[in-house]
C-alpha cells in the first residue's frame, strides 16, 4: 500500500449480481426474463473506493474476501479501477460476500445477501502506521460485520483522531441489529456520519429528517448526513443545517447510489469546500450512479462531476437553527 493515501476505506466488500429491471416478480415456479444480469463490485467500502479512485483520489481498501472465483474477480476489478488492494485479506473458511439485486420496474430494489467473509473481518490488521499520513478513514457497512465490533471501530478512529485524520462512518442495519449498542461509543469519534432516512428512523426513533440529523448530532458525531432517496438529503453540522434536493435524471438502477453520494461528499471535504458544496457533489455523484446498472458502473470522474455541477444548478437550503 502507498505510504500516503487520500482515503483508506475499511469494511464490507461484496460481489454483486444485478438484474436489469423486470416488469414484475415471477410467481413461485415461474421464469421471468431480464435483458441482463451483470456482475459488479459491491459493498459500501468497495463502492466508495472505486468511486473515489474514479474522481482521481489515491485510495486503499481493507476488507476480506473468500478464496473463490468471486473474491478473485472482485480484487481484479478493484485493481483495475485503481484501488490499492494490498490490505484485503483472503479467508480460507468463508465465501466472498455476495448480493443478488432484483430490480422491478417502478419498485424499490430487493436484495438476497450472503454475509460470507465480511463476517470475519475486524480491521485488527490495520496498523497505526497505515493510518498515519492518510487524509481520511472511512468505515463502511458498520453493524453488518459481526467481528468488527465497536471496540475495533473506536481503535481505528482514535488513531485517526490522534493523527488529525478525518473519520467517516456509514452503517448497514440488519433486522436484529442493536443499533444503540453499536453506535453510542463510536459516534463521538466520528467526524461525518452517513445513513439513509430509514436507518436514521431506526437509530433515533424520529420520522422527520431534520429531527433525525439533530438527534444524531446529539449522539456525538460532528456532522450528520441523512440521505432520503428522491427527496435529497439533510445535513446538520457544527454551525448550520442544510437541505438539498436531487438532480433530475432518469433512474435505471439505484444500487450504490448512497455510496456514490458519500464519495462525492467526501471528495468535497478533502477539497476543502463548504458543506453546501459537498452536498451538491454528493447529489451529483448519486445522480450519475443511477443512470446505469451496477453500483459503480456509471459514476462521474472529476471533470465530469465539475462540469455537471456547473451546468445544472441545485439549490441548497439553509434551515433555521
Amino acid at each position: 500500500m502507498p505510504k500516503t493515501l487520500d482515503c483508506l476505506c475499511v469494511g464490507i466488500v461484496v460481489a454483486d449480481m444485478v438484474c436489469h429491471p423486470i416488469e414484475e416478480m415471477p410467481r413461485a415456479g415461474a421464469l421471468t426474463r431480464t435483458d441482463s444480469i451483470e456482475f459488479s463490485i459491491g459493498g459500501c467500502s468497495a463502492n466508495l473506493g472505486v468511486d473515489l479512485a474514479r474522481l482521481g483520489l489515491n485510495v486503499g481498501l481493507s476488507g476480506r474476501v473468500g478464496s473463490d472465483l468471486f473474491g478473485r474477480e472482485v480484487c481484479r476489478l478493484l485493481d483495475g479501477s485503481g484501488v490499492d488492494t494490498s490490505l484485503i485479506e483472503t479467508s480460507t473458511t468463508a465465501p466472498t460476500s455476495s448480493t443478488f439485486v432484483v430490480n422491478v420496474a417502478g419498485e424499490d430494489r430487493r436484495f438476497i445477501h450472503c454475509v460470507g467473509a465480511n463476517g470475519e473481518f475486524d480491521g485488527s490488521q490495520i496498523s497505526p502506521d497505515e493510518i498515519r499520513g492518510v487524509k481520511a478513514v472511512f468505515i463502511g457497512g458498520f453493524c453488518l460485520m459481526d467481528s468488527f465490533t465497536p471496540e475495533y471501530a473506536i481503535r481505528l478512529f482514535r488513531i485517526a483522531r490522534e493523527n488529525h485524520v478525518k473519520t467517516f462512518l456509514n452503517v448497514v442495519l440488519s433486522e436484529n441489529t442493536d443499533t444503540m449498542a453499536w453506535l453510542t461509543g463510536v459516534l463521538p469519534w466520528t467526524d461525518y456520519f452517513f445513513c439513509n432516512d430509514d436507518e436514521a428512523r431506526r437509530i433515533t426513533g424520529e420520522l422527520d429528517p431534520v429531527k433525525q440529523v439533530d438527534a444524531l448530532r446529539g449522539l456525538g458525531t460532528g456532522t450528520a448526513i441523512v440521505t432520503r432517496g428522491e427527496h435529497g438529503a439533510v445535513l446538520a453540522g457544527v454551525d448550520k443545517r442544510f437541505k438539498v434536493g436531487v438532480y433530475p435524471v432518469k433512474p435505471v438502477d439505484a444500487t450504490g447510489t448512497g455510496d456514490a453520494f458519500t464519495a462525492g461528499f467526501l471528495y468535497g471535504v478533502l477539497r476543502g469546500v463548504s458543506d453546501g458544496e459537498c452536498l451538491k457533489f454528493g447529489s451529483a455523484m448519486g445522480a450519475s450512479c443511477v443512470r446505469s446498472v451496477g453500483a459503480t458502473t456509471g459514476v462521474f470522474n472529476a471533470s465530469e462531476l465539475a462540469d455537471f455541477v456547473e451546468r445544472n444548478p441545485l439549490d441548497v437550503e439553509v434551515l433555521d437553527q
